[in-house]
């Protein structure tokens, strides 16, 4: 791990830490309500396990935040140009996956996150990280089978699909090329 990767944990651990405590939730509380287990919270607080995308889907969704506000360092007021350089990214430990947040902020309700899923990979995101939002997925490169509860979508570069009603979900990579996708996010009021 390279000392970004050092920072970026400790910064997400610490925050996860903020978030709970703000709700006054107990770890075991924090557990029930997320479906992770006490002992990987209590790990992934103190900075000795990166979650995985499945698990940052779980705690963002038992504390009413979508993935990218968790992830989130920038400062609730930003307004003009978000540099490339200066935008997010975070890695799933055991895929990676990768998301950048190309636009997050507190004051818009609107998120967009280019997400790279390496081939012959997939994460699943659970149903309660989607809860209250909206979301559409643009396929920018390659090609991506999306899980929506029992459907599946089959979808290549340039194809859009809007979500449903929220469900447990999968995103696919079955080819031996990278895809890229935008899932442009909008919160519910």
């Amino acid at each position: 791990m390279n000392i970004i990767e050092d920072e970026s944990a400790a910064w997400l651990s610490a925050r996860l830490r903020r978030e709970r405590e703000a709700k006054g939730w107990s770890l075991g509380q924090f557990a029930e309500k997320s479906g992770v287990s006490k002992a990987m919270i209590s790990k992934i607080e103190r900075g000795e396990a990166s979650p995985t995308a499945t698990v940052l889907g779980r705690l963002s969704g038992a504390l009413s935040l979508t993935v990218s506000a968790l992830l989130s360092r920038s400062d609730p007021v930003h307004h003009g140009v978000r540099r490339h350089a200066d935008q997010p990214v975070w890695s799933d430990p055991a895929t990676g996956y990768g998301r950048r947040q190309v636009l997050s902020g507190h004051n818009m309700p609107l998120e967009l996150v280019e997400v790279d899923l390496p081939a012959r990979q997939q994460v699943a995101m659970p149903a309660s990280a989607f809860t209250f939002i909206r979301q559409t997925i643009w396929v920018l490169d390659g090609s991506l089978l999306f899980h929506e509860g029992d459907r599946v979508h089959h979808l290549d570069t340039g194809d859009c699909l809007e979500l449903g009603p929220p469900q447990d979900c999968m995103f696919e990579n079955k080819t031996a090329e990278n895809c890229r996708y935008l899932v442009a996010v909008v919160r519910s009021a």
